[in-house]
């Protein structure tokens, strides 16, 4: 008997161990996680940069001058047509092999070739991520593109994020434009994070990244802001993200200047017919046009979807076992033309999303 007690002692000695150190071990972590949360400030200058090929020159902008203008979220090349992921409702952590994403940023870079744009705005670009094997997805895209200028704000940068089973990893991730013309200045907007400690250490810190681009033969600019507003909040984030977007849009008007915000917007604008949203799928908000400017226009595509679930993998499957939504748009000054305004769309074969392509003209 007193064996036995003897035994039941050691294991719950071990067992005590062993609870210990798993709790020091998370305490730790947290703890390293806070110390190197990525905390950027409210405001912050972006350095432009220049063409690889050196050759080039910088090309004037000027009103009456064609423009054409495309907003993709690339899920950092790993959101091909076979992937699920975990927060939306899938299995999977890390979406895509290697090659894959080589693959899928290969394909990326191609169509974007073929739709020919004179500025884009890129979302979820990775480099030196765990998700997407440490692919430099800038890099790429700035050596498919060497002729064009580029500038980029992170939104998401984590040592590591250590859930679920296999962990995320690291993190490095953020917004990306390219144009063939000049940016003479670039900012970092920091929006309003919904995210409270010590959730907010792993969660992303989303931003505006506003570049301008001289306009010659007056004193405006054209103003373009790539966006990813927020995704995985109760709806509060996207509000509060919105309501600043909207200040600031508003406020570039009242200068003159001509502006076009563009990206993920995480909602569907007002006056975009809303797909039908299935039973337990995340439904998106809406984005209320008439509580913004009369001097600002809105663009989604009402007919292409512009982006689909990751509940499940797509390759193979029906569309109508899918659910779809229209996330991606511009919002551009009445001081500019649409001409026209559509998704192009590749069934999600490389990302989850479609590319939105609009043409344009300044007044």
């Amino acid at each position: 008997m007193e064996k036995k007690r003897s035994v039941l002692k050691t294991v719950l000695c071990v067992a005590g161990c062993v609870l210990a150190a798993l709790i020091a071990f998370a305490v730790l972590g947290l703890c390293y996680l806070t110390i190197r949360e990525f905390r950027p400030k409210d405001k912050m200058g972006v350095p432009g940069v220049f063409p690889l090929e050196s050759s080039v020159s910088e090309v004037s902008l000027e009103k009456g001058k064609d423009l054409r203008l495309v907003t993709w979220n690339i899920g950092y090349g790993a959101l091909g047509s076979k992937a699920d992921f975990f927060l939306d409702g899938g299995s999977s952590v890390i979406t895509a092999t290697k090659k894959e994403v080589e693959w899928n940023m290969e394909n990326i870079a191609a169509s974007l070739k073929d739709l020919n744009p004179d500025i884009f705005f890129l979302q979820e670009i990775d480099s030196d991520s765990t998700r997407s094997h440490k692919v430099d997805e800038q890099l790429v895209m700035r050596e498919a593109f060497p002729s064009y200028y580029s500038s980029f704000a992170a939104n998401y940068k984590v040592d590591f994020i250590p859930y679920p089973m296999p962990p995320l990893g690291k993190v490095n991730a953020g917004i990306m434009t390219l144009s063939r013309y000049g940016l003479s200045s670039g900012e970092r907007i920091q929006l309003p994070c919904p995210f409270k400690w010590p959730v907010k250490t792993i969660n992303l810190k989303r931003c505006l990244l506003v570049n301008r681009i001289p306009v010659s033969g007056t004193n405006s600019a054209l103003v373009l802001v790539n966006l990813h507003l927020e995704a995985y909040d109760s709806g509060e984030g996207k509000i509060a993200q919105t309501k600043m977007l909207k200040d600031f849009l508003e406020a570039e008007v009242s200068k003159g200047n001509y502006v076009i915000a563009g990206g993920d917007f995480n909602q569907t604008f007002s006056g975009t017919k809303v797909p039908f949203v299935l039973d337990g799928m995340w439904k998106p908000g809406l984005i209320e046009e008439s509580e913004f400017s009369t001097d600002l226009a809105f663009v989604m595509d009402s007919d292409v979807p512009s982006c689909r679930s990751l509940d499940k993998a797509y390759a193979g499957q029906s569309r109508e076992d899918f659910q779809f939504y229209n996330l991606d748009g511009f919002i551009i000054s009445k001081n500019i033309t649409i001409k026209s305004a559509g998704i192009h769309d590749y069934d999600f074969t490389w990302t989850d999303h479609n590319p939105l392509v609009v043409d344009l003209v300044l007044n």
